[in-house]
Order: structure tokens, then C-alpha cells, then sequence
């Protein structure tokens, strides 16, 4: 059984069950999560929704992208926008749920874990917690709604965040607004007990304690200067220029990365932060992740990550310096009749 889904006392209950894989999600796994909200939607005995998921090493560590690899090299790009499509739509039913929506996020949290996850009204991290969007490593940009956190974040750290995939513990999670709370992981079974119980997403706070200092706090200075421009090349330039440790580290992060893939991101996180919607934020992701697979990165960046694991991808643009904003704005074009 990949997820648990049942009612306690006064919550609807999801369980993503598959530590073994990271709790990646299936495309079966979204649809019944979005089922299950559906229903409880309407149900007055459900007062509060609760995802959490089995293990110690991962919440959820994003999509389980090995059947969206295997259609896409066979030439079937329609499957994954389908896929991208549905998944979207539960991001957004999330997003907009009417009633709380408490997630428990230990471990790993990446991609499609923070779709499931990130858009609900109480987002508890731990001791153990790693937040990222990672998508720009294997030719995808940050999706799920992903990018309107990121536009959201302090200054330009989504910029930051988005195209270096640099992972958040809780503290700097709850800075980025990524998670609201920290609850150390040893609370939470009293912590469930008590929302069974009462039905009351309130009581949350008395289980609540003081979260780790953000460390993105004191960069935050640093990132703004050299994230101002939506050229990555310029970025990269400015980083170059400064040579300090962190700016070296983060050209070596970038450089990584999916050129086009990178060098969309900027783009995209300025587009939603103009609209500030999650529909507008879900659909410019959808007019990249749509293309990805036949023109993009999608399928070279899964291959050399999860299938090869050679960490050798030979993308379609050799560097950062080989990508026009001709070539980001083809990729983020509207879709027409088959956009979301």
C-alpha cells in the first residue's frame, strides 16, 4: 500500500507509505489524495486534514519519476503532461482547501513532496527536516506551485533557492516560507493524539518551540546584490566577481544545473511574483514543464541523475552561456488551447 488514507476522531488522515522509495509519489497517489479531499471537503465529521508519512529519512522526496522517464523516451510526452497537469491541480486544491491542512515534514521534502505538503495552512518541520526545489537539476524548473513560495521568500532568496536547489532546514524553512512551525519530532505522536481528539488546528501552538536561527538571514544582503538580475549569465558573472566562498560555491551549484532550466528560473520567479496567484504561479510552471520532455532537459537530466547515475548530462545547451532569453522565453510561452 503506497498511502494510508482513513478518518480519525475529527481528522481526515493521509499517510504517504513508501520509505523505502522516499515516499516519492506515483500518479495513483496524487489522485487519491486529491479523492480523498473531495470528499472530506463537504464531510462536517472532518474538521482538519493531516499528512504525514512513514520513515525517518523523508516525508516525501518528490515525484516517482520512472514511469514519466520510460514514456518520454518512447516518445509519449503526453503522459507527462497529464501527469503534470493532475498534480497541478491538486496543488491547488490544497492551496485554496477550506479547512486546516497540517502537514508533518521530516526528513527530505523535495519537489513534489512540497507540493503535497507546503501549500497547507500549518507546516510543521523538525530536527530532521531538508526543504528544496532540486527541479533545475534534472531539466525541470521549480514546479507545484513551488515557484509562488519562491516569489514569496525574502528578496531575491528564491531566486537563490529556486535555481541552485540549495536545501532549507526548519529554520531557514519558516524564513523562506516554506513551513510555519517547529515541533520536535519526539511531540509529534502527542501531537496527532491531540488533533484526533479535538478536531482543533489551534492546538498546534502549545507543542510549538523555538525554531534554529536561519543562516539565510545573514546572507540575505549577498544573495540580493548578486540575484537582482533575471539573466543568469549575469548572476553568474556577479558571483564570479565577488570570489568569496559562498559566491564560488553557488557558481559551482548553478553550473550543475540544466542551462535552460537555470536560466528559465529567474524568469518564472519574476512572472508569479507580478501575478501572485497560485493558478498564475501553476500555470507558467505548466508552459516549461509541458515542453520538457521534447524540448527541454526532462529526459537527459533523469537519466544521468536516477537511471545512469553517471552525474554526466549532455544538455541541449552546453553552458549557461550557450542560453538567450529567446530560448527561456520559448520555453515559458503560453501553451493556448493547452495550457492549464
Amino acid at each position: 500500500m503506497d498511502i494510508h488514507i482513513r478518518t480519525e476522531g475529527f481528522a481526515g488522515r493521509i499517510t504517504l507509505h513508501r520509505p523505502k522509495a522516499l515516499n516519492a509519489l506515483t500518479y495513483q497517489m496524487c489522485l487519491d489524495i486529491e479523492a480523498a479531499l473531495d470528499a472530506w471537503r463537504e464531510e462536517d465529521s472532518v474538521k482538519l486534514v493531516i499528512i504525514d508519512a512513514e520513515g525517518d529519512k523523508a516525508f516525501c522526496a518528490g515525484g516517482d519519476i520512472q514511469d514519466l522517464y520510460d514514456a518520454s523516451v518512447a516518445g509519449d510526452f503526453a503522459f507527462g503532461q497529464t501527469f503534470w497537469r493532475d498534480e497541478y491541480r491538486l496543488n491547488e486544491k490544497i492551496f485554496d482547501f477550506p479547512k486546516p491542512y497540517i502537514a508533518l515534514m521530516q526528513g527530505f521534502v523535495m519537489g513534489g513532496g512540497v507540493g503535497v505538503s507546503c501549500h497547507g495552512s500549518q507546516r510543521i518541520v523538525c530536527e530532521t527536516s531538508q526543504i528544496a526545489m532540486p527541479e533545475c537539476g534534472i531539466g525541470l524548473i521549480p514546479d507545484v506551485g513551488g515557484s509562488l513560495m519562491l516569489a514569496r521568500a525574502p528578496g531575491r532568496l528564491g531566486e537563490y533557492l529556486g535555481t541552485t536547489g540549495a536545501r532549507m532546514d526548519a529554520g531557514n524553512a519558516i524564513y523562506a516560507g516554506f513551513a510555519d512551525s517547529y515541533v520536535p519530532q519526539a511531540e509529534w505522536p502527542a501531537l496527532l493524539a491531540k488533533l484526533i481528539e479535538t478536531g482543533n488546528a489551534d492546538d498546534v501552538t502549545a507543542f510549538v518551540r523555538p525554531a534554529p536561527e536561519p543562516t539565510f538571514k545573514d546572507q540575505l544582503a549577498v544573495i540580493d546584490a548578486h540575484f537582482a538580475s533575471t539573466d543568469i549569465n549575469e548572476v553568474r558573472a556577479s558571483l564570479l566577481k565577488d570570489g568569496s566562498e559562498f559566491a564560488l560555491n553557488t557558481v559551482k551549484m548553478l553550473d550543475k544545473k540544466s542551462p535552460i532550466s537555470a536560466a528559465a528560473t529567474p524568469t518564472l520567479i519574476e512572472r508569479v511574483r507580478a501575478a501572485n496567484t497560485i493558478q498564475a504561479a501553476l500555470r507558467e510552471e505548466y508552459n516549461f514543464t509541458y515542453r520538457a520532455a521534447e524540448h527541454g532537459d526532462f529526459i537527459e537530466g533523469i537519466k544521468a541523475t536516477i537511471i545512469d547515475r553517471n552525474h554526466t548530462p549532455q544538455w541541449r545547451f552546453a553552458t549557461l552561456a550557450n542560453v538567450g532569453q529567446d530560448d527561456v522565453n520559448n520555453m515559458l510561452a503560453p501553451l493556448g488551447e493547452n495550457g492549464l
